[in-house]
């Protein structure tokens, strides 16, 4: 009886918070409407959408890593190898298909190194993704000697992932981003794997104790990281039409507050990717909207980082009242 008790609060504090959050997206928005014309523009919404759409894939990526408890800043590396490894082999050749899948390989086999790092050598996930993070990034660095690699030799077969629109004028990048969205909710919430990961954050030796194989687990959520983050490298990469030893650089941070914002807590067990999602919006908003009255994009870091903050703030409070 307690323990629905405990079910039916928590159900009642995720609905308050994407209640929140979402008036805070909506009061973002009319503050922006108010002060250019240009903001509520179809052109810019969907330019906002686009430029969130990766953003998004990395922040749901990112949410899974930490319900378990865990933490991956390897998420913007993953995402420029898989870009780098498309791009490299559509310069070597190789059919987009073909090129498309080493991509997403690689980004897959990131997300196994980071995963065994943290279930098999028992490093903790900070230590071993900022670790995992700074190889791959030395790699992208060594492998494109510090330049852009152009992926445009393959024409519209590749850019059309990135720069095409369905219908003229839906961009496909918002539509892979809609999709895989949809996919991620239902399983968080509808399948055995979305419940083992809210046990393992909640209380790991309980699930393991319950039956759960609590390395496997998390050795998949890793997977599944990796998988998503190769997603949103190629995207970006089709999108710019070539691989930059830059790319992804700061995705991390932006990932974890957009996970922060949307409720999940950096302590493990908690977590909503449709709050997810609404926090990536809200900072995709932000940058785009404050660019648009014409605030110095060094303010606008400014402007992020308060609002990174103020959400690792609001989790602390969540732990403090939850402890009461």
């Amino acid at each position: 009886m307690e323990l629905a008790k405990r079910v039916k609060l928590d159900k009642k504090r995720i609905n308050m918070q994407l209640v929140v959050i979402s008036i805070g997206l909506v009061l973002l928005m009319i503050f922006f409407s108010l002060n250019t014309d240009k903001f509520l523009t179809q052109r810019n919404l969907l330019n906002i959408a686009l430029q969130t759409s990766v953003a998004v894939l990395l922040a749901i990526a990112e949410t899974h890593v930490i319900i378990t408890g865990g933490i991956d800043l390897s998420i913007g590396s993953i995402s420029a190898v898989a870009g780098m490894t498309a791009a490299l082999a559509i310069n070597q050749g190789m059919s987009v298909t073909v090129s498309i899948f080493l991509g997403l390989l690689t980004g897959v086999a990131c997300g196994a190194l980071n995963g065994l790092t943290v279930t098999v050598l028992g490093i903790v996930p900070f230590i071993a993704t900022l670790g995992t993070n700074s190889i791959m990034r030395g790699l992208i660095y060594v492998m494109l000697n510090g330049i852009p690699l152009s992926a445009s030799s393959a024409g519209e077969a590749f850019t059309w992932i990135g720069q095409g629109k369905l219908g003229g004028w839906l961009p496909y990048p918002v539509l892979f981003m809609t999709v895989i969205a949809v996919i991620a909710v239902i399983v968080m919430k509808k399948s055995k794997f979305g419940r083992m990961i809210f046990a393992i954050g909640s209380n790991e030796d309980a699930a393991f104790l319950s039956g759960i194989k609590v390395k496997m687990v998390k050795f998949k959520v890793y997977l599944l990281c990796g998988f998503l983050c190769s997603l949103a490298g190629i995207i970006l990469t089709s999108r710019v039409a070539s691989a930059s030893p830059t790319a992804g650089e700061g995705d991390e941070t932006y990932a974890i507050a957009a996970a922060v914002i949307g409720g999940a807590s950096l302590s493990g067990g908690k977590g909503n990717l449709i709050g997810t999602i609404i926090g990536a919006f809200i900072i995709g908003v932000l940058n785009n909207g404050l660019n648009l009255i014409g605030l110095s994009s060094f303010w606008q870091q400014v402007a992020v980082g308060a609002v990174i903050i103020l959400a690792v703030f609001m989790d602390v409070i969540r732990v403090k009242l939850k402890n009461q």
